[in-house]
């Protein structure tokens, strides 16, 4: 006989199945679709719930803003290039979907590359083992000295690029962000780390005018935000540092300046969740009003799942 005294389960108290809440329903499961099912057939297909839930609400948010004439910010990492991603991005500035377009130094990089050369994304493993990486002059060429340009011209760095891209009738200009955002008077804004990309490492870098063009792009950012105030919408794609941190600073320059920015929806798509997208996108931006939605999984994979949906709701 043990010497401890066991807890009494005939003294259970139960409850009916029938009256309690349950978090899963019969009509939320996913439905199997036939060989020749359309994607709406697909979207329709999925699960009532979590993430797939999520991205239901995210599509009909989206769509919700457009109608009530609030705007919709992207903010991205250069991964979002190099994964094929940029005719999807063009496609939603071409269709009115995007209010604003904030970037790393590096998207304005492989952006350019593929604009001028239709190829980017060099074997850094490779590279790095005799100095040769980042060491590409026209690249360097492009870059440094457009902007160097362009801050003569009063330009911020992203105008400055695409307006490059645009004149020079870049041979493969028709895939740059750049390059149509300017053509649709679009701002595209770059926000750049001095040493974080290949093209600091030319004798022609200007430091002045890097750090210029990209704080007017800071004010030009600043100020579009507040377009997604009551109703609007922040989306960040695969930027763990760089643009959660930009993006926390030019919310409370607008607020400071113009008033509330409040009410609207943020949104994050990435691989992993970090700490700063997870905080300064997500949380701290929408804690007393607005919502936030987080999607985990590859770029290549679930932008266009999102833009598909998109299509295929906005009808």
């Amino acid at each position: 006989m043990s010497r401890y005294k066991e807890i009494d389960l005939s003294r259970i108290k139960t409850l009916s199945l029938a009256d309690r809440d349950s978090k899963v329903e019969a009509g939320q499961l996913a439905t199997p679709i036939s060989d020749d099912s359309s994607f709406r057939s697909f979207w329709e297909s999925l699960p009532k719930m979590l993430a797939a839930k999520d991205l239901h609400n995210l599509v009909y948010d989206l769509i919700s803003a457009r109608k009530n004439d609030k705007k919709v910010i992207v903010m991205m990492g250069a991964h979002v290039i190099k994964v094929g991603l940029t005719p999807i991005l063009i496609d939603w500035m071409r269709r009115g979907r995007i209010h604003c377009l904030a970037v790393n130094g590096a998207c304005a990089i492989h952006d350019s590359e593929l604009a001028f050369y239709g190829k980017t994304s060099e074997d850094v493993a490779e590279f790095i083992k005799d100095g040769r990486f980042g060491m590409s002059k026209e690249t360097a060429a492009i870059l440094n000295e457009t902007v160097s340009q362009g801050v003569k011209d009063n330009l911020g760095f992203g105008e400055a690029i695409g307006r490059f891209i645009v004149e020079k009738d870049a041979p493969n200009g028709e895939l740059s962000l750049l390059g149509e955002a300017y053509r649709l008077g679009i701002p595209v804004t770059v926000h750049v780390g001095l040493g974080t990309d290949i093209v600091h490492q030319h004798p022609n870098a200007d430091g002045a005018a890097i750090g210029e063009a990209s704080l007017r792009d800071f004010r030009i950012f600043s100020d579009r935000i507040r377009g997604i105030h009551d109703g609007g919408a922040a989306m960040l794609f695969g930027s763990s540092v760089i643009l959660p941190e930009v993006f926390l600073k030019a919310l409370t320059v607008a607020r400071n300046v113009a008033g509330p920015v409040e009410g609207f929806i943020t949104a994050n798509f990435d691989m992993i969740q970090h700490y700063r997208p997870r905080v300064n996108v997500l949380k701290r931006p929408t804690q007393d009003s607005g919502k936030f939605y987080q999607f985990t999984g590859h770029h290549e994979i679930m932008i266009p799942l999102l833009s598909a949906a998109w299509n295929e709701t906005d009808r």
